[in-house]
């Protein structure tokens, strides 16, 4: 990481101004320094640029001035933080229209007393950022948790600088990397005489199954600056964010008096500006269109939160939405994917491969002479979302039969359909062009040699309900423990340690499915079908729905097209940025790209 401490900047600080700034003085003796050593003086106007925005210490500066200075210089699309303000009111007094103060509480862990945990993680493991396939997964999982990207090669370029320290939780069984989190050494970045350092940037991915990820990374990064002999790491946290704090509390934090000043620009936005009435009350899919239009200057106005109703206005234009339904989809369109059975008919005119279907009926020997012939089928309602009602990879006629009477809850009428091996894809297709393709896998759990699959379904429902906004939960019903019985196992079975059991065959989110990103390595002629089936239909925004054997191979069957499809969890694909692109061309730094000639 490219470091910017002390660059030329006013070193003519007096030994009086620097006591009078430096917060929360350490006591070297008591961190068995026996007389402490000469303290040390720290560097003029210190900062670290972390990729994201720079960290400026503002107890290094001279006066408010000088830090307002350097926050003046803050790269466009980054986030800088002024950390330790000594008189934050003093700094905001001369300059409160650029900066305000961050709503975060700091906390502090004093390493000298710290103490590690016997628990070994589990299904994961801690280690350095490595490659730049890992500083991918690491923008990913910031996407994800609407963070601050940074350039890959910046991660990569910086993987040796000693003031700063990658870690990552990888998946021992997928190799995946879930989790994220970055420290500071504040001795090695501007000398500090405290001998401090701090965390930044603790981030797990909203999809992660495994419990205790935040903690291990939390503490592994503890034990490493012990190690090197820092006397204490210090965080920064929103002050609702109240998982994190407990997670911080368990861990012997504590909260001290110290503050951050930041810039007013739109990444902050949210923290200055009052939210939007009723803003909370939006599902995760609305409310990613809501901020990347209040980002353009899109003038909004939430119609029926509940509902994820919005309007979106700029200049004499006017579209009423609702998540990514928008008054640009037509009637007919619309009508077209609410039938599962029309969208098929649609689809296979334009020359898609979709598979045999049939429609339920009473006539049991036509529906085992349907179950004979494919050997597995799949059960779902003629109409209906989220998955409800939907039951996967059928192959005994009893079962078949308790499926459509499940669907018939959702909708009278049942489709059943051959079912095709592989893995569910979702192609989103906006202005018929593909914006993001992602493989949607269904829910699993590991065992641990303790609990029941019940419990550790409970669990995984929590934490991704956590991570999604209470979009994703896996249901116990009778389709879970149908899927439990093709194992011989019930929700009250113990799974013995590290084996893993599919809970559910559909992959829908809503049901606790997961989704990754594939867009980069769809094969072509998926991406031709997924915008053959948009055009076909007439839908300017769609989420079509094909079974793969694999993202990268072109076979396939069509399953459905989606008339509002969630924008959100396609990280780090521009999905709301497309999409409001559709909807005001003239609005964000697309369109002034385009006017500087520069696309």
């Amino acid at each position: 990481m490219a470091k910017t401490i002390g660059e030329d900047k006013g070193r003519f600080r007096s030994a009086k101004s620097v006591a009078h700034r430096l917060r929360q003085r350490v006591d070297y003796s008591s961190h068995g320094h026996q007389g402490g050593p000469e303290r040390a003086i720290p560097e003029e106007a210190a900062q670290v640029d972390c990729g994201w925005g720079r960290l400026l210490f503002a107890q290094t500066f001279k006066d408010p001035t000088q830090l307002i200075s350097a926050l003046r210089q803050e790269a466009p699309e980054h986030r800088d933080i002024a950390i330790y303000v000594g008189d934050p009111h003093v700094v905001l007094a001369t300059a409160p229209q650029e900066l305000f103060l961050d709503p975060s509480h700091t906390f502090r862990l004093d390493l000298a007393t710290y103490r590690s945990s016997r628990k070994q993680p589990r299904g994961f493991f801690i280690r350095r950022l490595s490659s730049e396939a890992d500083a991918e997964a690491v923008n990913r999982i910031y996407a994800a948790r609407n963070m601050v990207p940074v350039r890959p090669d910046f991660f990569w370029s910086n993987r040796d600088n000693r003031s700063i320290t990658y870690l990552v939780a990888e998946d021992e069984n997928t190799g995946e990397i879930v989790g994220t989190v970055t420290g500071i050494d504040h001795r090695r970045a501007f000398n500090d005489p405290e001998q401090g350092s701090s965390l930044w940037c603790l981030a797990v991915d909203p999809q992660a199954r495994h419990p205790g990820i935040g903690e291990a990374l939390v503490r592994r990064l503890a034990e490493h600056f012990k190690a090197r002999g820092a006397a204490c790491m210090d965080l920064s946290v929103l002050h609702d964010n109240d998982q994190a704090i407990r997670l911080y509390e368990k861990l012997h934090f504590r909260r001290i008096q110290a503050f951050a000043i930041k810039r007013k620009n739109s990444i902050n936005e949210r923290l200055y500006a009052r939210p939007l009435e009723a803003y909370d009350v939006l599902n995760p899919y609305a409310r990613l269109i809501v901020d990347e239009a209040r980002r353009r200057g899109v003038h909004v106005e939430i119609t029926d939160a509940e509902g994820g109703f919005f309007r979106l206005s700029q200049g004499g234009r006017s579209v009423h939405c609702r998540e990514s339904l928008s008054e640009l989809t037509s009637g007919v369109a619309m009508s077209i994917c609410d039938d599962k059975a029309v969208t098929r008919r649609v689809v296979e005119g334009a020359g898609l491969v979709v598979p045999e279907q049939m429609t339920a009926t009473d006539d049991d020997a036509k529906l085992a002479q349907f179950l004979e012939k494919h050997g597995r089928v799949v059960v779902k309602p003629a109409r209906g979302e989220q998955g409800r009602g939907v039951a996967v990879g059928l192959d005994e006629f009893d079962a078949v039969k308790r499926a459509i009477s499940t669907a018939r809850e959702v909708c009278d009428r049942v489709l059943i359909e051959a079912c095709f091996e592989g893995e569910d894809l979702r192609l989103v297709v906006i202005d018929f062009k593909l914006v993001a393709a992602a493989v949607r896998r269904p829910p699993y759990v590991t065992g641990d040699g303790r609990q029941t699959i019940r419990s550790l379904i409970e669990a995984q429902s929590r934490r991704r309900a956590a991570a999604t906004g209470g979009e994703s939960r896996i249901p116990m019903d009778a389709e879970t423990e149908r899927c439990l019985r093709l194992n011989d196992l019930t929700l009250d079975s113990v799974l013995e340690a590290g084996r893993e059991v599919v809970v559910r065959k559909a992959a829908n989110l809503h049901t606790g499915g997961s989704i990754h990103d594939v867009t980069e390595i769809a094969h072509p002629r998926l991406v031709e079908a997924a915008v053959k089936a948009a055009r076909a239909i007439n839908i300017p925004v769609v989420g079509i729905d094909f079974m793969v054997r694999s993202p990268t191979d072109p076979d396939y069957v069509f399953i459905e097209a989606n008339e509002r499809p969630g924008l959100a969890n396609h990280e780090p694909q521009p999905t709301a940025e497309r999409f409001l692109d559709l909807l005001f061309p003239l609005s964000g730094h697309r369109a002034a790209s385009l006017a500087l000639g520069k696309m």
